[in-house]
């Protein structure tokens, strides 16, 4: 059974909430694998001069983790 890690990012958009999340689930897949999901769990903005400027999204990204043994015999390298 896999593992699931759970890491908390602020995403963040001039043009929308929905954008902010896009965004930060797109640039956080770039660097960890196994995205498996998104929770949305704020949402907020900056507000200047009474109009909206940037839109921020607080989400918890879900990823699996790897077992180590998915590591042994890779590239030729022997883990003991």
């Amino acid at each position: 059974m896999p593992i699931v890690k759970v890491v908390e990012l602020v995403g963040t958009s001039r043009e929308s909430w929905q954008d902010a999340v896009s965004s930060a689930v797109k640039e956080v897949s770039e660097s960890l694998r196994h995205v498996t999901g998104v929770d949305v769990v704020r949402q907020t903005a900056q507000v200047v001069d009474g109009n909206i400027t940037e839109y921020r999204a607080t989400i918890h990204v879900a990823f699996a983790v790897e077992h180590h043994s998915h590591l042994l015999g890779v590239a030729g390298v022997s883990v003991t």
